[in-house]
């Protein structure tokens, strides 16, 4: 697959709108957070699709990828699964960054620095 074909693949639409309008609250809560420029003055996208992959949210000038985990990403199977998906997502070139969900209720401000901090790192 060429690079200008990774993302916003045709076939995900549907299924990046159905997760989009089914968020869980820890990605409600982020989005809240992200949205508007609010951080370093990015702009994010949600529910973005690169490659197969639909990611949680996705700023395309730093080529950062941020990915909320709750519960079910704790199984052998999905650590697993999550793994792969960091790893061709950091070959393709995107930084991946992972963030429990009671991290977003918890620590906001802390996890807003987080994502700031990987601004502008190769």
């Amino acid at each position: 697959m060429r690079k200008d074909q990774l993302h916003s693949i045709p076939n995900l639409k549907i299924e990046r709108a159905l997760l989009r309008n089914s968020m869980t609250p820890a990605e409600e809560e982020l989005w809240y957070l992200l949205r508007k420029h609010k951080v370093g003055g990015r702009k994010f996208r949600r529910q973005h699709s690169i490659g197969s992959y639909i990611v949680d949210f996705y700023c395309a000038s730093e080529r950062l990828v941020i990915e909320l985990d709750g519960a079910v990403h704790d199984t052998a199977e999905a650590i697993a699964n999550d793994q792969v998906r960091d790893e061709t997502l950091l070959f393709l070139g995107y930084k991946v960054i992972r963030i429990r969900n009671d991290e977003v209720f918890e620590q906001p401000e802390a996890v807003l620095q987080r994502i700031d901090a990987t601004f502008n790192i190769s």
